[in-house]
């Protein structure tokens, strides 16, 4: 099998799902600019950490002998039905103690909505709009659990009491991917004909969902007008419109990681006009990118267009702009976000990579992407954020499996070391700059992918760690808890929607097997909000590419086996049933990133 980004072996996450476990890894690439790509040692002014080579020390069996071989079907059950009692808590707490509100105070078993005292308190006010968000964002959880009953209750209670109709002040980005999205994966769900996750169908469904996705988007659209660069405002009142003196400095990911949400609402409505203002966003962001480096900043003036942060990384800020450019070609088969895509996956290697060039092989520091200056590609700082993590499961979607093995396991590691993911660790310090964890996914999503690409036991183990860690530190009386400090394990009493609608999600689908997201031969993809969406032949379909003027040649469908990711051999190799049972970093490379984050 040949594993290139093309139509029909790349159809978002169920591309590796379908193939696997016979999915082909590519071989490594020769970089062309390693020979100007410093390591670890020399950002640290040669002082901190050695780079090991490739020979073992002593204690190598010990990493074999922890995570490889055969992973128990019946330890894996437990683990599953261990997820599922995990989300059952956090979410029966929240309908117990906190709806209609948005969200849940799991350490007072109370409800959280907007905090209307303080509208600069943006941590709060950018998410909770005053329109039950937790319920909604875990509606698709419930189907993917097969919990049928539950499903068609919250999707009934979100019908009858949830209206946008409220003079609530939100980010346009948090409202569209945890709101908007999740009822157009709960609306997609209840019209599938086939109901692979059991009978979701609700009695007398007049596409409810689907208006109420509808009426939310119309409300958002007035962040996209008076905005001179077509970039939008990153936030609105949902009664009112723009704020007066609204700030006109948004970030790329908030701005550009709208097309999935806004592009499928078009397409099931048969209206461009979300997917235009969507799209134009995103190609005005691209147009923005440095000539030097192909690089996007961080922060940026939409009326400008002068970039106000010129951090170019792959966490906050920036991380579902890279994810997006891809998902919306997996998902509407445009030629021009693959190319976007992949010449943004060449600038990122080109000057965010740092370390050794392969993975599994020779001298020098394991690969990792750090922060740098847009314009020189020069390095800003020595932290990276938890939000990076999800870029190995981006990478397992391109099949640059073998990368995202060792970017993985460099924050796992961190993970080992406190139990969770401070929100920013520094490297150089090896020590978190920013110690909260809020119960993030990222890297419960990149072990899930990997899982699916390799099928090797080694990510179960992962995922059992994390599981254990969630449930000894998170847990809380009334659901989990963010982690305030992660050495200290104080808690703050905060349950992100997140935890819900991936986390959990995520967790559940590593241990079950037979899920039908799996098995019922459809394929699927995850939003960056963990919501599932079918890869359907109706997205795929556009109707009004004139629209989009001057864009007909850019917007030509990608035709099957016609273009394949950047960096793809076309003589790429199947990994072999033996290798899974191996560990998917070699045992002295683990040892040297554990190393690295001070674990030993």
């Amino acid at each position: 099998i040949k594993l290139g980004l093309v139509e029909k072996k790349m159809l978002g996450l169920h591309a590796l799902l379908w193939l696997a476990p016979g999915l082909c890894v590519r071989p490594r690439f020769a970089f062309p600019f390693a020979a100007r790509r410093p390591h670890w040692g020399s950002l640290r002014g040669g002082s901190g950490l050695p780079a090991a080579g490739p020979a073992a020390g002593p204690g190598g069996d010990d990493y074999e002998a922890r995570y490889s071989g055969a992973f128990p079907p019946q330890l894996r059950a437990r683990l599953r039905d261990a997820a599922r009692r995990m989300f059952a808590f956090g979410y029966d707490s929240y309908m117990r103690h906190a709806f209609p509100r948005d969200e849940l105070d799991p350490l007072h078993c109370r409800g959280r909505g907007p905090d209307r005292r303080d509208p600069s308190n943006l941590n709060i006010n950018d998410v909770l709009g005053n329109y039950s968000l937790t319920l909604i964002d875990a509606l698709d959880t419930l189907a993917v659990m097969g919990n049928s009953s539950e499903f068609q209750k919250a999707v009934k209670l979100v019908i009858d009491t949830v209206s946008f109709d409220k003079d609530s002040t939100v980010q346009v980005f948090e409202a569209t991917i945890r709101v908007l999205g999740s009822l157009l994966s709960a609306h997609i769900i209840i019209t599938d004909t086939k109901q692979p996750f059991g009978d979701m169908t609700i009695k007398d469904y007049d596409n409810e969902l689907l208006h109420m996705a509808h009426d939310l988007a119309v409300r958002l659209l007035p962040a996209f007008e008076n905005t001179k660069t077509g970039i939008p405002y990153p936030r609105v009142n949902l009664k009112k419109g723009v704020p007066p003196n609204s700030n006109n400095e948004t970030c790329t990911a908030g701005a550009g990681s709208l097309l999935v949400e806004f592009g499928i609402l078009s397409r099931l409505l048969g209206d461009s006009t979300f997917e235009w203002v969507a799209r134009r966003a995103v190609k005005a962001l691209w147009n923005l990118r440095s000539n030097n480096t192909g690089l996007l900043g961080n922060v940026v003036n939409i009326q400008t267009g002068h970039w106000v942060g010129k951090q170019s990384g792959l966490g906050a800020g920036s991380d579902s702009f890279y994810e997006y450019l891809l998902k919306s070609y997996i998902l509407f088969g445009e030629r021009e976000d693959l190319e976007m895509f992949n010449d943004a996956y060449r600038s990122i290697q080109n000057h965010l990579r740092r370390g050794r060039e392969a993975c599994n092989e020779g001298e020098g520091d394991p690969p990792l992407y750090v922060n740098v200056n847009m314009f020189t590609g020069h390095l800003m700082n020595t932290w990276i954020d938890s939000l990076q993590a999800f870029f190995p499961g981006l990478q397992v979607l391109i099949g640059d499996v073998e990368d995202a093995i060792c970017l993985h396991a460099f924050y796992y590691a961190i993970w080992k070391r406190y139990g969770a993911l401070p929100e920013r660790y520094n490297w150089q310090l090896q020590a978190p700059d920013v110690p909260f964890y809020p119960l993030r996914p990222e890297l419960v999503e990149s072990t899930y992918l990997l899982y699916q690409a390799t099928k090797n036991p080694f990510y179960l183990h992962v995922g059992m760690d994390i599981l254990q860690s969630l449930e000894k530190y998170t847990k809380a009386k009334c659901g989990y808890a963010t982690l305030h400090h992660v050495v200290e394990k104080t808690k703050e009493d905060r349950m992100e929607s997140f935890f819900l609608s991936e986390t959990c999600k995520y967790l559940y689908l590593l241990f079950d097997e037979e899920n039908p997201v799996h098995k019922s031969g459809n394929k699927y993809m995850f939003t960056t909000e963990g919501h599932v969406v079918s890869v359907d032949k109706r997205f795929r379909d556009s109707l009004w590419r004139d629209t989009f003027l001057g864009e007909e040649d850019s917007t030509e469908k990608i035709k099957s086996n016609e273009l394949k990711a950047v960096n793809f051999s076309s003589n790429c190799n199947r990994v072999p049933d033996e290798r899974r049972y191996l560990l998917p970093l070699k045992s002295n490379y683990m040892r040297q990133i554990d190393r690295m984050v001070g674990l030993i």
